[in-house]
């Protein structure tokens, strides 16, 4: 019932009419920018330093090779020798490196163990490479790993929280090598809508188009392409910095999203629901066992008995009503109307398919 009463709370502050759907977004926030975009940088290296904690190499010989492999060149000669330490762990690395970034700059790292260490804490990453998908390398990672979970283990118990074979790096990496990409020199941009829609990208170009005749043109409804108008004395990059913060009006179509392994369901403020009645009821059938000693008379050389007592309750839902919406109805009075019938989110799921299958809701739902 908490669900229901929240979202028919968040419709009240969406419904049209109200401050919450006349509002306006940033068009910064709605699109992303054609090349502006990060890129995964991935890695594997070891972590030394753990107290114990870390790979068994009879078990993980990946471990000792790559020990070997690192002593090697430091000038350490250990092959045909056998290393049993427990005090590094092979991990991979992951990273993100935001776009434009120079030479240089730090970013933070990931650090994940592959073996079986059942804790990183206290370790430290060894300098190892980040690559990209097409095999260059664009970083180098080391340093102190910090972790958030923890775990403890007796010989009858444990405690545990959180994950403690996942690491963070803070600026744990420096940028060497960067993705080229001229942006001043670029002719035109194209403006990817996050959710692709007909409306809003016409009202995108309309906006731009009323400060910078000429300068857009919707391509489809996920694409709207920017060209500098003959009247516009600079650059792309110069025009997507001046239309970045106009204002625009985000139509949204009509949806219905179920997690029915959750409970949980989310409706846009479009649904409109056709005239339809509704009830809403079930058969329950409760078994309680309450077994009962039965004590024999003195002297009767009885035996003590237990004697089952079974009590089955039946609720058939006879007290629930049939609800009825008429004439185009907003989600506002469905999930009212719900909530007066006592459905619980579960229910509402059902009723909603139900409804879809009636041709009454007129939404699509998706089930996640």
């Amino acid at each position: 019932m908490h669900i229901l009463r929240f979202l028919l709370l968040a419709l009240v502050l969406a419904l049209p009419g109200t401050a919450a759907a006349n509002s306006a977004h940033r068009i910064k926030d709605i699109v992303d920018i054609e090349n502006v975009r990060p890129n995964q940088l991935v890695g594997y290296g070891l972590v030394v330093g753990l107290p114990g904690t870390g790979d068994r190499t009879r078990n993980t010989p990946f471990t000792e090779e790559s020990m070997q492999a690192m002593l090697e060149r430091m000038g350490v000669n250990v092959r045909g020798s056998q290393l049993k330490t427990m005090n590094v762990a092979a991990v991979s690395i992951t990273a993100t490196m935001p776009p434009f970034a120079r030479a240089g700059s730090r970013i933070d790292v990931t650090v994940s163990a592959i073996g079986d260490a059942t804790s990183l804490q206290g370790g430290t990453l060894i300098a190892s490479s980040l690559r990209a998908l097409d095999g260059e390398i664009y970083a180098v990672a080391q340093g102190q790993v910090s972790v958030s979970g923890f775990k403890a283990q007796g010989a009858a118990a444990s405690i545990s929280r959180g994950v403690s074979t996942s690491a963070r790096i803070a600026d744990g990496a420096i940028i060497e090598r960067e993705v080229p990409f001229a942006l001043r020199s670029a002719t035109s941009l194209k403006l990817a809508l996050k959710n692709p829609d007909f409306t809003t990208a016409n009202m995108i170009a309309g906006t731009i188009n009323s400060t910078f005749a000429g300068t857009a043109e919707v391509l489809d409804p996920a694409t709207v392409e920017l060209k500098p108008g003959p009247g516009f004395p600079g650059s792309v990059v110069d025009l997507v910095a001046r239309i970045e913060n106009l204002p625009v009006t985000v139509d949204q179509p009509a949806k219905v999203i179920v997690n029915e392994a959750s409970g949980t369901v989310v409706m846009g403020a479009n649904v409109r629901i056709s005239p339809v009645a509704i009830a809403q009821g079930g058969l329950t059938i409760s078994v309680a066992e309450t077994p009962q000693v039965s004590q024999p008379a003195p002297l009767s050389q009885g035996q003590t008995q237990v004697v089952p007592r079974t009590q089955v309750t039946v609720d058939d839902g006879t007290g629930r009503s049939l609800g009825t919406l008429g004439g185009e109805t907003s989600l506002a009075s469905l999930v009212a109307g719900l909530n007066a019938l006592g459905v619980s989110p579960r229910d509402l799921i059902t009723i909603l398919q139900a409804v879809k299958s009636a041709g009454a809701l007129q939404a699509d739902i998706e089930v996640q």
